[in-house]
Order: structure tokens, then sequence, then C-alpha cells
């Protein structure tokens, strides 16, 4: 059983109500057993038919009884199932916006995709039916093997030797099922991210002329895939003819004692033919558990998937005295607000993963005012993102901390400054819904006059009049394409429209061609106007346009100034400037 099972909301009555209706349903068994043999052994008798009306009125109650309690076993299990995978799934989309793009950069978005989609899918297949599965294994089996004994102890031997046998097979069988299963899962992740990456850059593999080839790759991963799905499903097929099989024989060697013993005359009819009913009833539970097992075991993958995202630590921002200890008072409403006149500094922030490795981030310390426009610029692996990261509130420093306002706090995590934020990334993600629903994504009620003013600002107004139902034009999977520049015109229009008062950009034309992002500079450019604007780039030529300059140096702050200073000062500013010079010639 899933060791996160019992910490599921609602879960205890649940398994409450399920054990009480196994119970039932194991005394409606045991009812039904002893009334089908009474009913057969007396006309096996000779006794008349109508005098057997009680009786079988008797059965027939039982078996009603019977699957009426499976019958609601199932629908708690499935309420319990949906209401919790509901639950799960919208804890996980709270838990990927709180942690940010880094997660989906970790993880793979195609992962990520998989698991808030089919993955609750199957984590609901997974709870509705664990649960009356486990519970009826731990109550059915034993009340029939007690009640067996009390007919006859040789019988009750011979089913409590083989149930070890069968469970400790099922476990080796479930052992290497698992194996199996990872490996699969570990192949559909695979797959998943290089569909994703695959469908994302098919534009930029036809205009290369590599499309063709590229089907290549994607048989091989998909045959690997698909041996995965193989193995798992010949270990799924062997173990359930194993489980029958072993089941069967234990059931022929109760069903031969209680023959031999009927032909001695050493045991009555009616109490033979009720053990021999009661013995397939004692190993259906763990029959159906053996069954249900690779049904389940994706299931329950996908649930241990989810709850490491949910459950994994966020540390949240708190206020902080002068010497960096944590304040008495707690955070004050409208700490995180930005307004022209607020200020905003980073003090020592450092970024360290883990203990023994190095710094992504060490000792930055800049100030921002208002209304500005902020550079940063780097090479690869400078440190950019991650103090992007920083300042759009998806990462906690490790280290530092943050003034704004005047108030000292640990970090920018709070929901109230992820409010205030629009971030725009270097590949901004495209729903399948309308282009109107798509522009809405942070200001879903806006109206669709304002949709309509932010698509004109953000340069879309040649793309809308060229669709045949403009604004209401499908667009992302299933719908139109867009090209690279098209899509950061979207994102540019989202962070528009919803008014937020800071903007983060994470490179966000590194995979446009030049004339592109030229064209969608002259758009950007007169829109950050009256906004707080990060601008993490390699691109040079957007610093001058910049209001101040940060340049990164292997996780440093290595100068900070505006354009002109910092080619007058001749330092690392100067030095990518030159390397860049050097790379073009």
């Amino acid at each position: 059983m899933d060791k996160n099972l019992l910490g599921y909301k609602g879960v205890k009555p649940v398994f409450l109500i399920v054990g009480f209706l196994t119970l039932v349903q194991s005394l409606s068994i045991l009812l039904l057993a002893k009334s089908l043999a009474e009913v057969v052994s007396a006309l096996f008798a000779g006794e008349p038919l109508k005098e057997q009306g009680a009786t079988m009125l008797l059965f027939l109650l039982a078996f009603l009884v019977r699957h009426a309690c499976a019958m609601l076993m199932s629908r708690v299990s499935y309420r319990f199932a949906e209401n919790t995978g509901s639950s799960m799934r919208r804890q996980m989309m709270d838990k990927l916006f709180e942690l940010g793009p880094r997660l989906a950069g970790d993880r793979g978005t195609g992962t990520l995709v998989t698991i808030v989609l089919e993955g609750v899918t199957k984590f609901r297949t997974y709870l509705e039916l664990i649960i009356p599965r486990m519970v009826g294994m731990g109550v059915t089996p034993w009340l029939l093997l007690v009640y067996i004994y009390t007919l006859d102890t040789s019988s009750g031997v011979i089913l409590t030797l083989t149930m070890p046998i069968i469970i400790v097979f099922m476990i080796l069988i479930g052992m290497t099922a698992r194996k199996q299963m990872d490996r699969q899962l570990k192949s559909y992740r695979t797959l998943s991210n290089h569909f994703v990456d695959s469908l994302r850059g098919l534009e930029t593999l036809k205009f290369l002329g590599r499309s063709r080839s590229h089907s290549e790759s994607i048989a091989a991963v998909s045959d690997r895939y698909r041996s995965a799905t193989m193995r798992t499903l010949r270990v799924a097929f062997l173990s359930s003819f194993a489980m029958d099989f072993f089941t069967m024989l234990s059931v022929a060697s109760v069903a031969v004692s209680l023959g031999l013993r009927l032909v001695n005359e050493e045991m009555t009819l009616v109490t033979g033919l009720t053990i021999l009913i009661l013995a397939p009833e004692y190993f259906l539970p763990v029959r159906l558990v053996g069954a249900d097992f690779h049904a389940t075991l994706d299931g329950k993958e996908a649930g241990e998937a989810m709850k490491d995202i949910i459950d994994r630590e966020t540390v949240k921002a708190v206020a902080l005295e002068a010497d960096g200890n944590k304040a008495v008072q707690p955070l004050q409403s409208g700490t995180f607000g930005w307004k022209p006149d607020s200020v905003l500094k980073l003090e020592q922030i450092g970024v360290q993963y883990e203990a023994d490795g190095s710094s992504s981030l060490a000792e930055v310390s800049l100030g921002v005012t208002g209304a500005v426009k902020i550079g940063i610029i780097g090479e690869s692996g400078a440190g950019k993102s991650t103090l992007v990261d920083i300042l759009g509130g998806f990462l906690h420093p490790t280290s530092g901390s943050i003034v704004i306002n005047g108030n000292r706090v640990s970090a920018l995590t709070d929901e109230e400054w992820r409010r205030q934020t629009a971030y725009i990334p270097q590949q901004p993600y495209i729903f399948s819904g309308t282009l109107a629903d798509n522009v809405r994504f942070y200001y879903p009620e806006a109206s669709m006059e304002d949709v309509a003013s932010v698509v004109e600002a953000a340069g879309l107004s040649k793309l809308v009049s060229s669709l045949p139902n403009g604004l209401d034009e499908m667009i992302g999977g299933g719908g139109r394409s867009l090209s690279g520049g098209q899509e950061q015109r979207v994102a540019l229009a989202r962070a528009l429209l919803s008014s937020r008062p800071v903007m983060l950009l994470d490179e966000p034309t590194a995979h446009l061609d030049i004339e592109t992002e030229y064209e969608l500079k002259e758009t950007m450019l007169p829109l950050f106007e009256g906004k707080l604007v990060f601008l993490a780039t390699h691109r040079l030529h957007w610093m001058m346009d910049m209001d101040l300059i940060i340049v990164m140096q292997k996780g440093k702050v290595a100068e900070v100034g505006t354009h002109r200073e910092l080619i007058e000062r001749k330092g690392a500013y100067s030095e990518l400037i030159q390397s860049q010079l050097e790379g073009i010639h």
C-alpha cells in the first residue's frame, strides 16, 4: 500500500465506510454459501423443491446484499478518488506556478504535462481500486478462514498454508513488475519530453531541412517505449496466469480432501459444499489485488510523482531585522507593492543548490528605484537566469537579504509580489485556445476591447487581420501555429493586459533571427515605459536602450552602470563587446 495513502484528506472515513461494507459483504458471502449448500444438499437427498423456498430466498437476499455492498464501496471509493484527484491537480498547478519555470526546465515540460493530465487520471483509478481491494484482503479471507476452521480443521489448515505461498509469489512478481514499470515510466517521460521538444522545434527543423531525418530519432525513442511497454505487459500476463494457477491448485487440494472424506462418509455433504463454495471466495480478494496491481502501479507512481512536487520545500519570504535575523513582526500587507517611488535593494544575495557545490550567485548587491529599464548581461552560465528567478520570486536565496520599500525581507517569494510581475521567457507557452484567451492569460476577465487594444500595441494587428476569425482564431496545439516572433508578441500582449508594474524577460529573443529581433525590439521598447523592467540577455544591442546595466560573471556582479559609463570604464562590459565583435569576424 502507498505510504502516502493515509495522508490524503478524508481517507480515514472512507476506510471506515469501506471496512463496514466489506464486513457486511463477508457475512453475506458466508450466508450465501451456507444457504446454497443447504439447498443443493437437500435436493440431492430427494427433498421437494417447494420446501426449499425459505432457504432459496435467504440465498437471494445474501446475493443481493453482497453486490449492493460492492456497488456502494465502488461509489464511495470513486467519489473519494475524484475529489482527491481534483485536489491534487489544483495543488500541483499551484505549486508549479509557485516554483516557476526552473522546475519545468529541470523535470521537462513533457513530463509535467503528462503528470498533470494522464497522471491524475491514473491516480484516480489507483485510489478507486486500491482502497476496497486492500480492505477486502484484510477482512474477508480471515473471516472466511475462521468459519471454515469451525466446519473442518483440515481444510482450514490447507487454506492457511497455501495463502502465504501465493502472497510471497505476489511480492516477488510485484518487485519484478515494479522494475519493469520504472523502466517504462522513464521511457515514457523521455518520449513525452522528446515529443514536446520536437513539436516546438518543428518549424526550425523544416527550415533547416532536417524534419524528415528527425523522424528516425522519434522512431527510436518510440521503439524504446514500445519495448518497455511490452516487457511490462509480459510480466503482467504471466503473473495473472501464475496467480490463477496457484489459486486453482489450492482449491483443487481442498476439493480432493473433501471428496475423499465424503466418499468415506467422514463428512456431511452440506459441510463439504459450504467449504468448497467458500474456498474460491477465500482467495478472491488476493487474486483481485494481484490482478489490479499492474493496473494501479502506474497510478501509484503518478501519485508519488505529484506528491513529490507538491511537498517540494518552498521557503516563504519572512521579515528580517537589520542583522539578518528573523523579525518578531510578520510581513505587513503592502510590503511588496511597487509604485513609482518604490526602492528595491539586493544585499549580498547568494544561491547555492548543494552544500558542497559551487554558488550559482554570490554576494550580489544592487539597488533600483521606480520605473527603470535594467539590462542583465553576461555569458551563458554567468547567473543571469538565476538572478531573474530571484527577482521573480521563483527562487529563495540561500544567503543575503532584500530591502523593498524600507522593509527587509528574506526573499520575493510572496504572492503579493508575484501578482505584480509579468514574466516573459525565452519560449512562451501558447496553449490550445483562441488568440484572445491566450492574451488573457494573466487577466481572464478582460473584455474583448481591452484585448484588441493590447494586441494592437504589441504589433499583432497585421496577424489578427489575416486570421479568418480574428481574435477568436484557435492557436496552439490543434490550431494555427505562430512564428517565434508572433509568440513573443502574444507574451508581450499578456504582460500589457495585466498592467503589472514589473516585467521580467529572460532571453526573450534568444531563438529569433536578428531581423525579427530588431522588429520586435521596436515594439517592445515603448511598452517598457513606466514599468520596472529586468531584461536578461546576451544580445548587447539591447543595452544601449537600458537605463542601467548589470554585468554578470561567474555568479557575481562584475560591473553596474549605464552603457556610456561601462564603455569608458573598459572592464568586463567592454570585454563582452569585444568578444562578440571577434565572433562576428
